[in-house]
């Protein structure tokens, strides 16, 4: 299956669509509702919530941003991947994940991402050691594990 994937700002256009996208059953409680993250990104200017499209179908949702703790440097976070259940086990999580490493990587000029997961997401876990996260030691405000990437740390070794 060949994918074109790409992300496109939620916007107004959108937003109704994004906001209609789902977990599977035994996925809920482990990320919220794309409805609540667009209420958070609402007030807190930092979040970028996008659609992750392949081609002009919407796959799933994401949100990133970048915060100023820890000073003075900050840290970027992809906060929230969902692939709406219709498309789980394509390859879009994992080919998602790769290409907004790369976009935050680029967007923020930071080589070291965040995301937060919790301890019984054992899908999303496996998925994000195969792609270079590993545990750091620490949790965030809602208990999640904090997981650290370090983007590009094999490229430019010449």
């Amino acid at each position: 299956m060949t994918m074109n994937l790409h992300f496109e700002p939620v916007n107004p256009a959108n937003r109704e669509e994004v906001e209609n996208l789902q977990a599977l059953p035994e996925q809920t409680g482990m990320i919220e509702s794309v409805r609540e993250c667009m209420l958070e990104a609402d007030t807190l200017q930092e979040w970028r919530p996008v659609g992750i499209y392949d081609g002009d179908m919407l796959v799933g949702f994401a949100m990133y941003g970048h915060f100023s703790d820890p000073q003075p440097e900050g840290s970027v976070w992809l906060d929230r991947i969902l692939i709406d259940r219709k498309h789980q086990k394509k390859g879009y999580g994992k080919a998602a994940v790769l290409a907004l490493l790369e976009r935050l990587s680029r967007e923020y000029g930071k080589n070291q991402i965040y995301l937060s997961v919790y301890q019984s997401n054992t899908a999303a876990i496996s998925l994000y050691q195969q792609l270079g996260f590993q545990f750091n030691g620490e949790y965030d405000t809602k208990g999640e594990k904090i997981m650290v990437c370090t983007v590009g740390s094999n490229a430019n070794h010449s």
